[in-house]
This record gives structure tokens, sequence and C-alpha cells, in this order.
């Protein structure tokens, strides 16, 4: 009988946040019930095509430079992440810091260079540590630019004049999250917004982005890539940003254009 209150409270819950614009999906990850999730990113410019491993079996195949997919289900327990160019099995980077992947957890699998464009790998593991009847819209920033190594976020009204104002994600090192990997992302109200980049501590923009709608109960990775395609079109602090966006599977991707 408990059981079945607690399934029957369950459902209320799922059918009030489906009203507002969540998903049954998203109440199970609050809980920790759901499978972990982990999607991939190619952030790798002029990289060849990629095919993204989970334990030494390909788990995506054919991953274009800009590509994000969906998430897709994977057990509980060790995750070595890996990617190799397609129709090779020659591994170009591993990660093995999942060794217990949790339920109710997203994972975000990035192919990016090291100095020197060498192959390099990043992951991103996301508690998901959101409130039942929440609304608010998730954000995370994450640094594949290796032309522009740091840089603060702003994540702001249309025409906000930023100088008075503090980052919203400050000093988003390359290669690394903010908030960082294993902690929750940040929580803002759904509504138009404007995202700008600056060096750390400046309030220059290298970035500014058109207006655009963040819907409530979004879940957004903002990625900054380079805005060239090869190692030789590469302008210092020159930079595209790349949205991926969790729960969509209509638009897994979304790129915000530089309005500068």
């Amino acid at each position: 009988m408990k059981l079945i209150r607690t399934a029957a409270a369950l459902a209320a819950v799922a059918a009030l946040l489906s009203a507002c614009g969540g998903s049954s999906d998203d109440v199970g990850k609050e809980i920790g019930v759901t499978q972990p999730q982990v999607h991939f990113i190619h952030a790798i410019p002029s990289g060849p095509n990629v095919d993204f491993y989970d334990n030494s079996k390909i788990l995506q195949p054919n991953l274009a430079y800009k590509a994000v997919t969906n998430f897709a289900n994977i057990d509980t327990g060790q995750h070595n992440f890996s990617y190799a160019a397609v129709n090779t099995t020659t591994q170009l980077a591993t990660d093995t810091t999942i060794s217990n992947a949790a339920k109710g957890h997203e994972y975000t699998v990035i192919a990016l260079p090291d100095a020197g464009f060498v192959p390099s790998i990043a992951v991103i593991d996301d508690p998901f540590d959101k409130g039942l009847l929440s609304s608010s819209a998730r954000v995370r920033a994450f640094n594949a630019s290796t032309n522009a190594p740091n840089l603060d976020i702003y994540l702001v009204a249309p025409g906000t004049n930023i100088s008075t104002v503090s980052p919203t994600m400050a000093g988003v090192a390359y290669k690394n999250a903010v908030p960082a990997t294993t902690q929750d992302s940040i929580y803002v109200s759904g509504g138009t917004y404007q995202l700008i980049a600056t060096l750390p501590g400046s309030k220059t923009p290298v970035y500014k982005s058109a207006s655009f709608d963040l819907v409530n109960n979004a879940d957004w990775l903002v990625t900054t890539l380079p805005s060239g395609n090869a190692a030789t079109q590469l302008v210092p602090e020159k930079i595209r940003v790349l949205v991926a966006q969790g729960g969509n599977t209509q638009q897994p991707a979304l790129e915000l254009p530089d309005t500068q």
C-alpha cells in the first residue's frame, strides 16, 4: 500500500511539472530513480568525425565537429569513455574518472584538443539536484576554446551594461566547467536573455550574443568554442558558443551567433 501511495504521489508531481513545462523524466532524475544518462559533444576544430566509446564499445558513432547528441541511458557503475576517428579503432583520448555512474545523474563527454591540438577528453558529472517543484532553467558553462582559455560568462537581460554586474559563471578555465563537475548547475528563471563573455576581470566583451529565450525547465550546457574551424584560423579570444540542450530530442544543439 505504501508503494502505491508513493507511486500516486510521484504521478501527481509529474503531472504538475508537466503542466508547468517539465517532464516525468525530470521527476525521475530529481528523486534519483532513472538510469544515468550521457551525451557527447565533438569540439575539435577541423577534427575528423569520431566514434564515442563507452567501456570499449561504440555508443555514439560518426559525430562531426560541433555535433551534440541527445541523452542516452547507461548502466550504473564504472565507465571508461573514449573516442576514435571513424573507421579506426585507435583511441585518441580516454577518461576513467567515472568510477560509479549514479542514478539520476547526467554525464557529458567532450572531445576537444589540448595545447598543440593533441586530442583530449573531458567529462562532466551533473548530479541534477533540482527541486521537485522547481520550474527554473538549469545552466552550466564549459570552456572548449583553446584561444580563450579563461572566460567570465554573463547571462543577463538584453542590453544590460555589465560594468557593475558580477559574472554569472566566473573564471571558466579551458577544459573546465562552472559550476564544476559533480556540482549542480545554476538555476535561473525562464525569460529573455543575452550571453556575454569577457576575459577574467574585464568588462570588455569578446563575445556578445543576440537575445534569446531561455524557457522554464530548460537544461543548458553553454560551451565556448574557437570561432575558426582550423588551428590556422584561430584568432585570440574570438569564440563561438554552442548550447547542448538536455531533454530536447528535436533540436539537441543550438549555436548562438556573435553579434559584435
